[in-house]
């Protein structure tokens, strides 16, 4: 049902400040900007900074994953070292590394991307939900599919456009959290067939000019176009 992760967007409560993090730390670069907002280039997706505001916000304290070639992750963790406190996990199939930016967003950089970029996507975003099995279900429905469990903390990955991690509250690896009124925006075939199988199960649903969007019951935004 869902092709492609089109952009994530976090809030940013000083935004020159979040433009200079990314662009001095990722080096990252500027795709477009507008009034409160920001777009920066992550490869196949885009990141979007937006300033409080009108909703959708952008998520705040959002842990979410850059994946970078495997052959670039041990200068990432060598460049990234010098000026942050980094986490460091191996998952058997990779390592990652973990830091905060200045608005409290956990981003992760895992060794398990594809191509020549030094960053070449999201592959992860960790949303935080009230009821796990609620969340599931909804997502389930638009295409993703259960990867894994967690056993000692209340937690479900699901794989799909982007691997989706659910966290009912508690901290996780480097004492992340999930984000709070995340706002993504995903690539389907037809938008209005996605957001109408769902309808039942999300609070809002919104045609707009650049797709549809919908709220899902824990206030994360959901496009589709």
């Amino acid at each position: 049902m869902l092709s492609g992760l089109r952009w994530l967007a976090l809030e940013a409560k000083y935004l020159d400040r979040a433009r200079e993090f990314y662009a001095t730390h990722l080096d990252m670069t500027v795709v477009r900007e507008g009034d409160g907002e920001v777009v920066l280039d992550a490869g196949e997706t885009d990141l979007v900074l937006r300033e409080p505001g009108e909703v959708p916000r952008g998520g705040v304290h959002t842990h979410y994953a850059f994946a970078v070639p495997p052959d670039r992750y041990d200068a990432w963790y060598d460049r990234l070292d010098e000026s942050f406190d980094l986490t460091e996990f191996d998952f058997g199939g990779g390592k990652s590394l973990y830091f905060y930016d200045p608005d409290g967003n956990c981003v992760e950089i895992g060794s398990v991307g594809e191509g020549d970029a030094s960053i070449t996507e999201v592959f992860e975003i960790v949303l935080e939900v009230e009821d796990l099995a609620r969340a599931e279900s909804l997502y389930r429905s638009l295409g993703f599919e259960v990867v894994d469990r967690g056993d000692q903390r209340r937690r479900v990955r699901l794989g799909g456009p982007v691997d989706l991690e659910l966290w009912e509250p508690h901290l996780g690896i480097a004492d992340a959290r999930g984000g709070l009124h995340v706002d993504v925006g995903f690539a389907a075939e037809d938008p209005d067939a996605v957001a109408e199988s769902v309808r039942d199960r999300v609070c809002e649903v919104e045609q707009r000019d650049d797709g549809v969007r919908v709220r899902d019951p824990d206030g994360h935004y959901l496009t589709f176009q």
